[in-house]
């Protein structure tokens, strides 16, 4: 009896065992939390947009008109924390024109804009995936000025390039880890400079603004 009672006490523990094991709680390791996107790295790519120009030719009168922008840019960026510093280069072909009547010929006065090139400083904001900035620094442009006659006929032209400085910003998403999209709006101020169309009666002073909305992509290189 003594016995029986002794093997039945030394099962108890055996048989409570898998109840007490199976009612422990089950911990498992959580999963890092995914890694943030870093912008740090170099880039190249594309973009096109829409310009527009205001051109004002003092006592001949002013236009504003437009056309489009096609070109790319190559830039680099470094990432501390949430804020990111870069560097970049932009370069566009432009068919943007305009026409006037001369307010002293009462002929035309027609401007082209042939390309845009600029060199900025970029500064911004990084939330993850979405890199909010602003941007700034020094631009040129490649411009012509031709004057017509009352009968159409050429009677001055004069090409070149002028320099100034630009002001802009956007936002850009980076879609996987190499490619983004960008939407960027800027202005540009090339002031005032004597052109000198001769046939009109003497040197012209010039002013130019232009604002450019553009969309675009760009591809980080991978080193």
């Amino acid at each position: 009896m003594k016995s029986s009672l002794l093997v039945s006490v030394g099962l108890v523990p055996l048989l409570a065992s898998p109840v007490v094991a199976a009612d422990l709680p089950v911990t498992t390791k959580a999963p890092p939390p995914p890694a943030l996107y870093n912008w740090t790295g170099c880039y190249g790519g594309v973009h096109f947009g829409s310009v527009f120009t205001q051109s004002d030719w003092g006592a001949l009168g002013s236009d504003h008109d437009g056309g489009l922008v096609l070109g790319g840019q190559l830039g680099c960026n470094y990432q501390i924390s949430t804020w990111v510093f870069g560097i970049q280069g932009d370069a566009d072909w432009s068919n943007a024109s305009g026409t006037q009547t001369d307010g002293l010929t009462g002929g035309t006065d027609e401007w082209k804009n042939k390309s845009l090139a600029s060199v900025t400083g970029r500064f911004g904001y990084a939330w993850d995936r979405m890199l909010f900035y602003t941007k700034g620094g020094s631009a040129w442009i490649n411009d012509t000025f031709n004057t017509y006659d009352t009968a159409n006929n050429l009677t001055a032209t004069v090409s070149g390039t002028r320099n100034g400085w630009t002001v802009g910003g956007g936002f850009e998403y980076a879609i996987i880890s190499n490619l983004s999209m960008f939407f960027e709006y800027d202005f540009y101020d090339f002031g005032t400079k004597t052109i000198g169309l001769t046939s009109v009666a003497g040197p012209v002073d010039i002013r130019e603004r232009d604002s450019v909305v553009k969309l675009g992509g760009n591809w980080k290189f991978s080193w």
